[in-house]
């Protein structure tokens, strides 16, 4: 059980992987629908995810999407990464249970896609998601890098332990990974960047503006207590 309260006008680190360290996104499709659910569940009002995702309605069509207008919204992202079999989420919470709402709808809608399109059943996530309180700014320094280092694992999977191996390639891989905000803090602007909100996160963020500063703030700051 997740021994945390979470409260109006802090910052977590939210994060879950598939049960059995399952893989969670099986290809382009499953990471594109979870970055839509991360922008359609992110709103005060309900959404009926029947109005956007029919049956054989083609991936092209999800553009709309992330034109969505919102009234509001339940919770403030400043940071995300999409994994094979888990993720990771730098949220703020703004209204009260803003953020159990939120990763309720999107746990139990791409559960349901994700049943339904592999035929399975069952639960998808290891048990409620895991949450850790962000609450200073060396912490919020190596978190923003640890998330957005993440998918290096994918290219070099011992570089926590070992260090980066071929800076320029790992550069190069950052750069093209789409299922990360790396892409919208670091590279060109895109119709996913909806998803955050950058003005409710601090400023300190911006000076970190390249892998390098990425790399020393992780190493700086660096944990046993890393998740995942």
């Amino acid at each position: 059980m997740r021994q945390i309260s979470f409260t109006i006008g802090d910052y977590y680190h939210i994060y879950n992987r598939g049960t059995d360290k399952r893989t969670i996104f099986r290809d382009e499709h499953d990471y594109k629908r979870f970055l839509a659910l991360l922008y359609l569940c992110n709103n005060s009002e309900a959404v009926d995810m029947r109005n956007y995702f029919r049956e054989g309605s083609s991936f092209a069509n999800f553009v709309n999407l992330f034109k969505t207008e919102k009234i509001s919204t339940l919770v403030d992202i400043g940071a995300y990464c999409l994994m094979p079999n888990h993720f990771h989420i730098l949220i703020f919470e703004k209204q009260d249970a803003g953020i159990s709402t939120f990763m309720k709808k999107c746990a139990t809608a791409y559960s349901m896609y994700f049943n339904r399109q592999y035929d399975r059943t069952g639960t998808l996530f290891e048990g409620s998601f895991k949450a850790k309180h962000v609450g200073n700014e060396p912490y919020f320094n190596w978190l923003f890098s640890y998330i957005h280092l993440n998918p290096v694992k994918i290219i070099n999977p011992d570089w926590k332990e070992n260090g980066i191996v071929g800076l320029e390639k790992t550069k190069s891989f950052l750069s093209n990974y789409a299922y990360s905000s790396y892409f919208d803090y670091f590279g060109k602007d895109r119709l996913e960047s909806v998803i955050l909100n950058k003005d409710a996160f601090p400023e300190h963020f911006r000076q970190l503006n390249d892998v390098d500063n990425l790399i020393s703030e992780f190493n700086w700051h660096s944990t046993k207590e890393e998740p995942l």
